[in-house]
């Protein structure tokens, strides 16, 4: 007979598969009926609780009708016509859900949609192109990297010093006043050869506390009260350290890395996010062959994900698995993408692991951004971004990002979703990555439409850069745009 507990997980997968399904009003029956009955475990209570969270929070993604997409559309086509709307929409080009009966769009569907169609772009009436980071194409700071890593002898090159502001302000009257706000800011842990000399400069409010380097998911925790009509702001300042990073890489010298205890929870699977599924299965069998190099596997690999072209995407915590979400849905973002390439990789017996943080900028650009390493017998754990991916027609840069990275980003994450120092009693507002920090009082947990975050920073002179050492940078500050702008 089936457990107590195997009965409540039924339960649990039950609602979540309505959810997924868009029965929203079955689930919520469904989740009435179950907290209603006697001896319901507080963590069955929790993850129900959630399901009816997550029912919320999709409604808060998905708001649009068929007449408000073509309206948003038409301001780039005028003369969009019924038939062409209906025709990119049958080829799965507007992300929707059918919720209780009813077909509701995805509010980045719109401008998703010049990401995914070449044909769409082509029928704007003012053609602009599509505004991406400076280092989604070759330049000369790939070059840098490259070149002092290899003339060096060493993978960490080319540091900046950069001084960084992350702000997170909760909106007027969200929290009565008199309230106790909490607030959980990203901040970066020192990563030898990565990110170093961290040094923590001030915070308002100026009592802090950060979390230990431990800390997977590192943050500055700050506490205010709420004043009625007045937003309640957060903020933090630091400097640290970024290096770019390049390993040369001979194909010849890889062999199967050797799964020491160390290394094995990064080949296991790890649900919900990290699941070897019949169709990734099958997948990963398509792409990879008969290919054995672990190297040349994860090339295969790393260039089949990043044919997945990049949108902007719906909250992580609404989606049940995000690999496989991202192995069908037509697009993905930076975070979707890397989750699949992990799932593949760990798959193929190839030890892999999450990063994420901030990506900058000389210019005005920064981003919510996230990427991975893998592991290559004998090179050890090297970067990986898939999505920035392969450069095409660039000599000696085309795997830069299988085994590099640029000195323009920053790591706030080595995991995704794990508990903060100290821990969230509510729900986690982003449940796997954490770039723009979280909030909450005693009421509850505050969502992201309850607060907004800033982010901005100055690349400082480094002694290493003799050019900049004896004057004071000239770069300004800068804030940030939101993904896929």
């Amino acid at each position: 007979m089936a457990s107590a507990q195997d009965t409540g997980a039924d339960e649990v997968a039950a609602v979540a598969a309505l959810v997924d399904d868009g029965h929203f009003a079955k689930a919520a029956e469904r989740i009435d009926a179950a907290l209603a009955l006697p001896g319901t475990s507080a963590e069955k209570r929790s993850t129900l609780a959630f399901e009816r969270e997550r029912m919320r929070r999709i409604l808060l993604d998905f708001t649009l009708g068929a007449d408000e997409v073509k309206a948003r559309v038409r301001k780039q086509i005028p003369d969009l016509i019924d038939a062409e709307f209906a025709k990119w929409d049958a080829a799965g080009l507007f992300e929707h859900q059918v919720i209780d009966g009813k077909t509701l769009y995805f509010n980045r569907s719109p401008s998703n949609l010049f990401r995914l169609s070449a044909e769409a772009r082509a029928r704007r009436k003012v053609q602009a192109p599509l505004v991406d980071g400076p280092m989604e194409t070759p330049n000369a700071h790939h070059r840098e990297v490259r070149d002092a890593a290899l003339a060096q002898q060493r993978s960490s090159v080319a540091p900046r010093r950069v001084r960084v502001t992350q702000s997170l302000t909760v909106n007027a009257d969200a929290v009565p006043a008199g309230e106790t706000i909490r607030a959980w800011i990203p901040y970066p842990r020192a990563l030898p050869g990565q990110q170093e000399n961290l040094r923590f400069v001030d915070s308002v409010p100026a009592k802090h506390d950060i979390a230990p380097e431990s800390a997977l998911q590192r943050t500055v925790y700050l506490e205010k009260t709420a004043q009625v009509g007045q937003p309640t702001a957060f903020s933090i300042t630091y400097e640290l350290t970024v290096y770019g990073q390049y390993h040369a890489i001979d194909p010849q010298k890889v062999v199967p890395a050797a799964i020491t205890p160390e290394l094995a929870p990064f080949v296991a699977e790890r649900a919900p996010h990290v699941v070897f599924t019949d169709d990734i299965r099958a997948f990963s069998r398509k792409i990879v062959g008969d290919e054995k190099n672990p190297y040349r596997i994860a090339q295969k690999l790393f260039a089949a994900v990043d044919e997945i072209p990049w949108a902007g995407a719906r909250e992580y915590s609404t989606i049940t698995n995000i690999s496989d979400y991202a192995l069908h849905a037509g697009h993905a973002d930076c975070g979707q993408q890397t989750l699949l390439l992990m799932t593949l990789l760990r798959l193929n017996g190839i030890p892999a692991r999450w990063q994420s943080g901030m990506v900058y900028s000389d210019g005005d650009y920064d981003n919510l951004h996230d990427w991975g390493w893998l592991y290559l017998a004998p090179y050890g754990w090297v970067p990986m971004d898939v999505t920035t991916g392969v450069f095409e027609d660039a000599p000696g840069l085309e795997w830069f990002y299988l085994g590099g990275f640029d000195a323009y980003r920053i790591a706030f994450n080595d995991d995704y979703g794990r508990e903060f120092v100290p821990a969230k009693q509510h729900f986690r507002s982003e449940t796997v990555d954490l770039q723009r920090g979280e909030a909450e009082w005693k009421g509850g947990n505050l969502y992201f439409d309850q607060w907004d975050y800033d982010f901005k920073w100055q690349v400082l002179p480094t002694a290493m850069d003799p050019a900049k050492k004896d004057r004071p940078s000239t770069t300004p500050d800068h804030t940030r745009l939101p993904e896929g702008a």
